[in-house]
Parts: C-alpha cells; structure tokens; sequence
C-alpha cells in the first residue's frame, strides 16, 4: 500500500513541480519557445535520474521525492541564468550565436561552478554507511551535474531551433537589458 501511495504522491509531485516551473519560466520570458528550452534539460535529467535509481534499485520511496523537486529546482535556475541574459541580447538585435557567447562569458562559468560546487558538496555521502545518505549522494550528485550539463549543452542546441535569429515580432518578452561594460 505505501508502494501505491508514494508512487502516485512521485506523480503528483512532478505534475506540480513542473507545472510551476513552466509557470513562472513564461512569466519571466514570455515566450512559448524559451520555456520549451528552459524545460526539456529538466525533463531529461528526470528522466536519467529515474533510470539511475532502477539500475541502482533505489526504489521511489518518501525521502528520494524531494531529490528529484530539489534537482528541477536547482535546474530551473541555471536556465533562468542562461536564458535571461541570451534573450536580452537577442533582444538588442545580437545574432543567436552572439547571445549565447555573451550569456557563457556572463553566467555560464557561474552555472559551471556552482554545479561542480554543490555536486562536490554531497559527491562524498555516497560513502556514507547509512544506505538513505548514500543514495541521496548519488541522486543529488547526478542531478546537480547532469542539470548543469544540461544547460550548458542543451539550452544552445535547443535554442538553434527555437530561437533562431529572426524578426524583432519573435522575440516578445520582457527582460531587462543588460550592459556588460562595467
């Protein structure tokens, strides 16, 4: 019975969780596009995750819930990061691969670091004796470096296709220019 019950609480809470990502992502671009690609690299890394815990055998139990919320969370981040500054400078008339080259040098070493960071952080529980402790190392661990790859890799690749250069009309939003001469 608990079995049934955590597996349709794990269905519930991803419902919610990605439906407030894909939420709050359009009301910070406006933009249908920017929200398909601020989203799949966390769909991806969820779907790993779930595939690391069948190989592994770590079952979808009450604590291993949190991990997967916890890892869209840090996720929904880097992308935010990444794609604020990428559309404000597609939005001051820069060519695609000038916006993603700008959002790189501004945040991507940034999104880098703190992945590698938090993946440092929890890396060392997996030793832990304590077999919750050392799953929760592996998932955090996984998730904090595949979310990061994710938006380094997967939000150029999707913005190629998504959002391509194009007339000012594609590019509807509202985000804050940026200057990075300081």
């Amino acid at each position: 019975a608990t079995n049934i019950v955590v597996r349709e609480a794990n269905r519930t809470m991803l419902f919610y969780v990605y439906g407030a990502v894909i939420v709050l992502c359009f009301i910070t671009f406006r933009n249908w596009r920017a929200v398909i690609v601020a989203v799949v690299p966390l769909a991806v890394t969820s779907i790993l995750c779930e595939a690391l815990m069948v190989v592994l055998g770590i079952g979808v139990k009450v604590g291993t819930l949190p991990v997967i919320a916890l890892g869209v969370g840090i996720g929904v981040d880097y992308a935010l990061y990444l794609l604020s500054i990428q559309l404000a400078q597609q939005r001051a008339d820069a060519t695609l691969a000038e916006a993603h080259r700008c959002a790189l040098q501004f945040t991507g070493k940034v999104v880098a670091l703190v992945g590698v960071t938090l993946a440092a952080g929890v890396v060392t529980w997996i030793w832990s004796p304590i077999k919750f402790q050392a799953d929760m190392g592996i998932l955090l661990t996984f998730m904090f470096i595949w979310n990061m790859v994710g938006a380094l890799i997967l939000i150029p690749a999707l913005s190629h296709f998504l959002l391509k250069d194009g007339s000012r009309a594609q590019r509807f939003g509202t985000v804050p220019e940026l200057s990075l001469a300081a």
